[in-house]
């Protein structure tokens, strides 16, 4: 079987990696790739990024199956495009890829639908978001109604915070936003206290396969401190998650989700992401969807599965009247998995690239080096984007598997390099 996975982070690396273990796989495709996918010989990179070209590409290679990556093929229909020209392919729709591509849409569907989220509002004009700014009093959260690259959340402890936000992403738009039907909107909702968890399952339209648990560290420095970013971190399983919280987010969030979709005349297939917060009392609200695999979640928990994943992916989509998918169980490894990102001199706000790495890049039976702003020139490793690589490593608890993770980093080098040295401190804390 031949695999194309689309993308070129550590998202990618990761999923590339583990279905090349499959006993089915002849080759995998990465389009573009890294450099991690460049030189592992299971793999192969394609140079091609413009999605009519890839999908010319699939059939002129008779491609079995595509895994779509990141959101932007998503939003701009690659699922659409894949199968109208009888091309396999996981992942959502366009119309379904609305759930992240638009905050706007994904709220008033929550709202709709009755699944639980924070109490927002959505502003199109900068004078009126700041009148409900100043009403609401901070700390407030502001988002941007479109696709962001994971930067487009602004939690605002400060009136000053919000007001900031609220002219960036409506007038300046600097974080180079990619808004919907052409016009700038917000979505300004209330702050949420507890911690946050990522929720992923797989879906086929009908049903949904829990992943393993994770938790992402959005925060640039160690102690939660610095700017947002795409993530720094993060490991799996996710204590926080107990078994009630995770029969309460399949009831709660992902089976109306599901089931709103396909009453809205929208059936959602690929991955689905719910971003949850927990309070002190276990009541969880969804903080956002998004419609595909977290990165860097994906690194830990490809870690640790341990079911072929292309046996999972052929299942889910096949035919909606094919049970296969519905009675699959994932196996996991029990251990935890860890992962610390390793980010470019000036992320988030302008990464620099060409730095050489130098080191022990590769990966061993417990430790993974998976790559996502990396290049090769002449030969020669080199940074090509704010995360760098995410090294993530396996063992028995959450402690050994960051000290191991935290072990391996001391054996790679490059100008700048930034990461948390703290990476899973929640799962320690007590």
């Amino acid at each position: 079987m031949n695999i194309l996975v689309i993308g070129a982070g550590g998202r990618e690396h990761a999923l590339a990696w583990k279905l090349a273990q499959s006993p089915k796989v002849q080759m995998v495709y990465v389009a573009p790739g890294n450099a991690g996918t460049a030189t592992d010989i299971r793999l192969k990179n394609i140079p091609i990024t413009d999605l009519v070209a890839l999908r010319t590409w699939a059939l002129e290679n008779k491609i079995d199956l595509t895994v779509v990556g990141p959101e932007g093929p998503l939003a701009l229909g690659i699922v659409d495009d894949f199968r109208a020209h009888g091309l396999r392919i996981f992942g959502p729709t366009q119309a379904a890829a609305q759930l992240e591509s638009s905050k706007a849409f994904s709220k008033a569907f929550m709202q709709r639908h009755g699944i639980p989220t924070a109490v927002f509002e959505t502003f199109s004009d900068a004078q009126a978001a700041h009148a409900y700014v100043d009403a609401k009093g901070a700390p407030i959260v502001v988002k941007a109604d479109g696709l962001a690259a994971g930067k487009g959340v602004v939690v605002a402890m400060t009136l000053k915070e919000a007001h900031d936000a609220v002219d960036f992403m409506l007038l300046d738009n600097t974080l180079g936003v990619v808004h919907n039907g052409g016009e700038a909107r917000v979505v300004i909702e209330e702050f949420l206290q507890g911690e946050e968890a990522s929720f992923i399952v797989m879906c086929n339209g009908k049903n949904a396969i829990p992943l393993a648990t994770s938790q992402d560290h959005k925060r640039l420095l160690t102690g939660d401190k610095g700017p947002n970013t795409g993530g720094m971190g993060a490991y799996s399983p996710a204590p926080v998650v107990t078994p009630e919280i995770h029969a309460r987010a399949m009831r709660e969030v992902i089976s109306p989700t599901l089931k709103g979709m396909a009453k809205d005349g929208i059936e959602f297939t690929g991955f689905l992401y719910a971003g949850l917060m927990i309070d002190a009392k276990g009541q969880l609200k969804t903080l956002e969807f998004n419609c595909r695999m977290g990165d860097p979640e994906t690194q830990p928990i490809m870690a640790r599965l341990k079911t072929d994943l292309v046996d999972v992916l052929w299942a889910a989509t096949q035919a909606l009247d094919d049970t296969t998918f519905a009675d699959l169980e994932l196996q996991w490894d029990r251990r935890t998995a860890l992962g610390v990102v390793l980010a470019a001199h000036g992320y988030p706000e302008s990464p620099r690239k060409g730095d050489r790495i130098t080191g022990n890049t590769a990966s061993n039976e417990d430790v993974f080096v998976f790559h996502a702003g990396t290049a090769l020139h002449d030969g020669l490793l080199q940074t090509s984007g704010g995360r760098v690589v995410c090294v993530t490593a396996l063992a028995a608890t959450v402690k050994a598997a960051q000290l191991h993770a935290y072990e391996a980093i001391k054996g790679i080098h490059f100008e700048g390099m930034q990461f948390r040295s703290d990476i899973g401190h929640r799962a320690l804390k007590g």
